[in-house]
């Protein structure tokens, strides 16, 4: 594309990867635009100097990174009509290294006994913020129904949305803020 803008957009109506037009409202639209959201919010969360700073998070920032890379392809995907032959990303791999990221966190946090009101420090409640993000982003791609190809997708929305959780839970921990508790 050699220009920002193509003005086919300008009347609410916009294509799809498979060149079909639908309105800038269609589910479809809605769920991608979501997921692009949620990759904006990660990127914002990795600007954050406490991942330069805190030693326990340096690696984390480059696994935001990857994750980040992980709903391109999740996009890419939705942005293809169901009935589209698309080569499918394998999110298997992604969602299995989320649940052992999850696990190592969790295992260094303390167990948890009441809902968590975000709080301090901002960008442990900027990371619920992208959870809640997360969230959306599944329901709205829920929400396409049969028409989602790749079922992976699902899984690795929900699994996602746990590890946004504990890593608010840890970056509280790690920077020596305490947990505000709805009890």
């Amino acid at each position: 594309m050699s220009k920002i803008y193509t003005c086919k957009g300008d009347t609410g109506i916009t294509s799809l990867a498979n060149g079909d037009r639908v309105a800038k409202n269609h589910p479809r639209i809605a769920a991608y635009g979501k997921t692009d959201e949620l990759v904006a919010w990660l990127g914002l969360i990795r600007s954050y100097p406490e991942f330069c700073r805190h030693e326990r998070l340096k690696d984390l920032a480059g696994f935001l990174r990857t994750i980040q890379e992980h709903l391109m392809h999740l996009a890419s995907e939705l942005a293809y009509a169901g009935e589209q032959k698309h080569p499918g990303y394998d999110f298997s791999k992604a969602t299995t290294s989320l649940e052992a990221t999850i696990d190592m966190l969790e295992s260094q946090l303390p167990v948890l006994h009441a809902f968590i009101l975000p709080a301090n420090p901002s960008l442990s409640s900027i990371i619920h913020i992208a959870r809640t993000v997360c969230r959306e982003t599944e329901r709205l791609t829920v929400a396409l129904g049969t028409d989602i190809v790749n079922a992976g997708i699902l899984t690795y929305l929900n699994r996602l949305s746990d590890f946004l959780f504990v890593l608010a839970r840890f970056v509280t921990f790690v920077t020596g803020c305490e947990e505000d508790f709805f009890v």
